[in-house]
């Protein structure tokens, strides 16, 4: 059975930084690909950053280009995503997603709120 839990989000203040983590099991992790999602209150799903399987190519949302990062450990099979420069506009649950035969598998979201 596919899981992926998330952890890491929180409060923090305009300009704070936080790394979110999901870890992933029931799969072969390092053989997908994996995305990162988020949802702001009362918004569409936003997609916001990719990594391949091997940790080789990785694309990001304009809205969070420069200050995300993506990475994975696949020995830990876990993939992270590290936010700088939080602004309030980051603001949603943020859920880590894999796709398999054309089936999606969703974490249950970490919230990650900035606000002063």
């Amino acid at each position: 059975e596919v899981q992926l839990a998330e952890s890491g989000g929180g409060m923090v203040q305009p300009g704070g930084s936080l790394r979110l983590s999901c870890a992933a099991s029931g799969f072969t992790f390092s053989a997908y690909d994996m995305t990162w999602i988020r949802r702001a209150p009362g918004k569409e799903l936003e997609w916001v950053s990719y990594i391949n399987f091997g940790g080789t190519t990785t694309y990001y949302a304009d809205s969070v280009k420069g200050r995300f990062t993506i990475s994975r450990d696949n020995a830990k099979t876990t993939v992270y995503l590290q936010m700088n420069s939080l602004k309030p506009e980051d603001t949603a649950v943020y859920y880590c997603k894999v796709t398999q035969w054309n089936h999606d598998y969703w974490g249950q979201g970490t919230q990650v709120t900035v606000s002063s």
